[in-house]
This record gives structure tokens, C-alpha cells and sequence, in this order.
């Protein structure tokens, strides 16, 4: 017989206590509302199914989905069956939402903005086939960071990547690789080291070997040395700094300001085929990503995280930054209440701004994964569904503030100078002094 696990009701009384108070069916029928903002789904008919399958890799912006699974959000929005998988890789990620979980792969995950859109074109899957992909919402804002050898621990590298090439330069001519990690080519990690190195002066093409490893194996290949640098999320950047390898050079939000991260993506076919299910799966994240916000639940996020079935670490490996202290590993540089922890909810995190989507292809586009001339706008149109973002807002009773007037946020001012108007990428692009395409 299947045990089945009890999970407390969200306003605070267990399910037998809910019974036991419960003299009336009119009583039952009160208590099962307050589950339900608005009475959601005690108004229309439920989800057209009780689950999905849902991937994720091993960093603290997959916090969202880590709650609404332990918290029972998924269960609370008619989908209590819904499977939140560990994934190896962002490749394995791919391969999964290629395959759908009828094909015993997945059908959403946490994923790098980027990927959606690379996946939907068909440029990063077996034989160029498209699979079409959908982002719903944001997961969060900010806070990766690009940490550096403690072999360069004298140059105390910050924002500014310029003094790392001509150490770069020199271990060169020793006749020694230098190595940058990112997690997927293409994706965020990648496109936030490349802009910080080309930012510098260094070419990511030519003066450095940007290669791939799996965020939960950072830390070990750069104990073993085979990495100068790498950009990933957190626990991975503390951790290295905790096990005396490395120090933090820069968070990714000194370099752009309440920068777009992860994303929830789910395959379109999905979306398409169980619109009221995908809407619980959505309503499930954004009030998880509520939740993870507040700084009164930090510590126990930070405990959910570092549990075993999700990201398996020290729960000290990810607490500061959690709750936004950022030692950067570097004598005298601990920032507290740092601007740049990070959003979940706040500053419109959640919303899947089209504007930033556009960042993405463009940058991707600066690095040869489009070609120059590529549809970028139309490509937006088609994978980004903030529309569906408004209409669980809408059901989540969400306040009028916390939801953007507009589809973009305009232009957005990256550390170096560099501003990008949605309305105009092509004169950013013609502004970057390296890059692989010409304009």
C-alpha cells in the first residue's frame, strides 16, 4: 500500500485538525477554499492532469521549484503528481525537453533563459530539429558570479578583467592552456563570462578556451586546475571560496543591475495541449518565488536548498549569499545587504520581460549562434508567453503594482557604458569593440 504523506494546510491547521473541525459539509467546503486564492479552482474545472515532469540543475535559482514541491504548491494548484528531476547537465536538461516525458524525458524545467530559444530554433539539438519551447516566467535576477584561481589571487580581480590578460598572456607563453567554464554554450553563464572578458580586452575566442562543465562540477575541476576562471550560481562560488580555491571576482549584477537569469520553460506542446495545467504549475512557482523572497523565510530556503533531493550541500555553502552577504574570498571584501542578492520576486523578477529575451539573441547573435540577420523579434513572439504570466497573476490576485505596464523595461546600462535599447540592437552591437559577427 502506498503511504501517503500529510502536508500541513497553508493556513496552519493539519489535515486532521481541519476534519476534526470540519461538522458540516458546508465546513469542508470553506476550509478546502482558503487553499485556493480567490477560489481558484473551486470555480473552474481543475488541471487536465495531475502532474508533469519538471528538471532542474543543482543552483539556488531553482529555489522556486525546490518550495513549491517541498511546501505542496504543486499539490495546492491541482497537481500533486507533479516530478521535480535532478538533471546532470544543461545538455541533459535539452536532450530531456526534446524528448518530453512521453518519451520518458520532461516537460518543463529551471533553465537558462537562453535555451528556449535555442532549442525552439533548432540550433542546439540533434539534426538542427526544433522543438518548440514556451517561457513563462522569470525565476530570478542576479547574483551568479565569475570566480577566479586563487593563482591569481595578487591581482584581486573585480569588475574591471583588464590586469587578468596580460596574466593570461604570460602563463600562455609558458606553454600552459588557459581555460574559462561556463555551463552551456550559448546560455547565460556563458554570455556573462564573455562579456566581462571581451569587456577586458580578452578576446573569449582567441585569448582563452571557454569550455563546458556542469555547474556541480566546478569547484572539483578547478581544484584539479582545470579551469583559470569559470561563471556559474551559487552554492559553487562560496563553496570554492569555503574550500580555499578560489575567490569571487565579480556577481553578475555589478556588471547589469537587476540582470534576468533562469527561466521556467515548458515544451509547447504541453502548454498547449493542458493550458489549465500549465496555468497551476505557474501559479505553484510564483507564489513559491513569493515565498523565497521574504527575508523571514531566508534560513529555511537555505535549508530547503541544501537538502539531499536538491542541490546536496553544506547548508554554509549557500546561507550568506541566501541572505545577502557576499565574502568575495578576498581580504577586507565582505559586502552585507548586498543590492545585488538574489530577486525571486521583487523588481518584477518573476516577469519574463520580452526586452530582456532580446538581450539574450542579441549576445548570442554577438557570438555566432544566430546569424546576423536573424528574426530575433519574431522568435520572442513566439516563445515568450508573458501573456500567460498575467493571466495567473490575474488568478493569483497579484497587486497592480507587481505587474509591469509593459513588455519591456526599456533600455538597460551595463557596467562598461554599454547601452542596450530593445528598440535599436543593432546599434549595440555595432558598439561592442569584440565580437564574432559583423555588422
Amino acid at each position: 500500500m502506498t503511504k501517503r504523506t500529510r502536508r500541513p494546510s497553508d493556513n496552519g491547521l493539519s489535515r486532521r485538525q481541519l476534519l476534526k473541525a470540519a461538522g458540516s459539509t458546508a465546513a469542508l467546503l470553506a476550509a478546502a477554499k482558503l487553499n485556493f486564492p480567490a477560489g481558484a479552482f473551486a470555480q473552474e474545472a481543475g488541471p487536465e492532469v495531475k502532474g508533469a515532469k519538471l528538471g532542474f540543475i543543482a543552483l539556488s535559482d531553482a529555489g522556486p521549484l525546490f518550495v513549491a514541491k517541498d511546501k505542496g504548491l504543486f499539490a495546492k494548484y491541482g497537481m500533486p503528481d507533479t516530478d521535480v528531476q535532478k538533471q546532470a547537465s544543461w545538455g541533459t536538461t535539452r536532450d530531456n525537453l526534446v524528448l518530453g516525458s512521453e518519451g520518458n524525458g520532461i516537460d518543463g524545467a529551471h533553465i537558462l533563459t537562453p535555451m528556449p530559444y535555442l532549442i525552439s530554433a533548432g540550433k542546439v539539438t540533434q539534426n538542427n530539429q526544433p522543438t518548440p519551447m514556451y517561457i513563462l516566467a522569470r525565476l530570478n535576477l542576479d547574483s551568479q558570479c565569475i570566480s577566479v584561481a586563487n593563482e591569481y589571487a595578487d591581482l584581486k580581480l573585480g569588475v574591471d578583467a583588464s590586469p587578468f590578460k596580460a596574466a593570461l598572456e604570460k602563463k600562455k607563453a609558458s606553454g600552459k592552456a588557459v581555460k574559462a567554464a561556463m555551463t552551456f554554450p550559448g546560455g547565460t553563464h556563458d554570455l556573462w563570462i564573455r562579456y566581462w572578458l571581451a569587456a577586458g580586452g580578452i578576446d573569449p575566442d582567441k585569448d582563452i578556451e571557454t569550455i563546458v562543465v556542469p555547474p556541480p562540477q566546478m569547484v572539483a575541476n578547478m581544484k584539479v586546475g582545470t579551469m583559470d576562471c569559470f561563471c556559474v550560481g551559487e552554492p559553487w562560488n562560496l563553496q570554492l571560496i569555503h574550500q580555499k580555491i578560489g575567490y569571487t571576482a565579480v556577481t553578475t549584477g555589478e556588471l547589469w543591475n537587476k540582470h534576468p537569469e533562469k527561466s521556467f520553460g515548458m515544451r509547447a506542446a504541453f502548454v498547449d495541449k493542458y493550458p489549465k495545467a500549465a496555468k497551476a504549475l505557474l501559479m505553484a512557482v510564483m507564489e513559491a518565488q513569493q515565498w523565497s523572497d521574504k527575508a523571514e523565510n531566508k534560513a529555511e530556503l537555505a535549508a530547503i536548498m541544501g537538502k539531499r533531493q536538491w542541490m546536496n550541500c553544506p547548508v554554509e555553502d549557500v546561507l550568506d549569499r541566501t541572505a545577502g552577504k557576499f565574502d568575495y574570498g578576498i581580504p577586507g571584501k565582505v559586502v552585507e545587504n548586498s543590492p545585488h542578492i538574489m530577486k525571486y520576486w521583487r523588481d518584477f523578477a518573476s516577469y519574463p520581460f520580452q526586452s530582456h529575451d532580446l538581450w539574450f539573441l542579441t549576445e548570442d547573435i554577438r557570438w555566432g549562434k544566430y546569424e546576423a540577420n536573424f528574426d530575433t523579434k519574431a522568435l520572442v513572439a513566439k516563445v515568450n508567453r508573458e501573456d500567460l504570466w498575467r493571466d495567473a497573476a490575474k488568478t493569483l490576485g497579484v497587486a497592480a503594482s507587481e505587474i509591469p505596464a509593459s513588455t519591456s523595461r526599456g533600455k538597460e546600462t551595463f557596467f562598461d557604458g554599454k547601452v542596450f535599447d530593445p528598440e535599436n540592437p543593432a546599434a549595440y552591437l555595432k558598439s561592442l569593440a569584440i565580437k564574432r559577427v559583423e555588422v
